[in-house]
């Protein structure tokens, strides 16, 4: 499963990711925003998508004006992994090297052809499981347990 969230400056980026999966036959839930907000806030929706993907094998998409915002607040939720790259290099790296989970998106900074691309990669790039990466990421587990 996929889970979207977005605040006012991710939504329409949002929506449009919706048509996009949609198309590729991927299958999604919408978390909110349901409707165009100006005054809501980011992390109401990076705190749902992020515990909804939690440490299972769903991922979650997120938008906002610069993608930080809605990284910064997922990332404090036990076992996400959330990045936001800005190429679709960044895209697959994050996935190869890091098994991130949730994916940030900017809605003021990406177009919707550097979007998608971004999108489609970070969606069907696997993680390696090269021992070096699964080593790295059970020391953050680790850590996590420990706070």
């Amino acid at each position: 499963m996929i889970y979207l969230g977005a605040d006012h400056g991710g939504f329409a980026l949002k929506e449009q990711l919706k048509t996009w999966l949609h198309d590729w036959q991927m299958t999604y839930t919408d978390l909110g925003a349901k409707m165009l907000d100006p005054e809501d806030d980011y992390p109401d929706y990076a705190f749902a998508v992020a515990q909804a993907v939690g440490s299972g094998q769903d991922v979650g998409i997120l938008a906002c004006r610069s993608a930080a915002g809605v990284v910064i607040a997922a990332n404090k939720v036990r076992g996400v992994r959330a990045v936001a790259p800005l190429t679709e290099e960044a895209a697959q790296h994050s996935r190869e090297h890091n098994d991130a989970n949730v994916l940030g998106l900017s809605g003021d900074w990406l177009d919707d052809a550097a979007a998608k691309a971004i999108v489609q990669r970070w969606l069907t790039t696997p993680f390696s499981k090269a021992e070096r990466h699964q080593r790295r990421l059970d020391k953050i587990t680790a850590f996590e347990q420990q706070s």
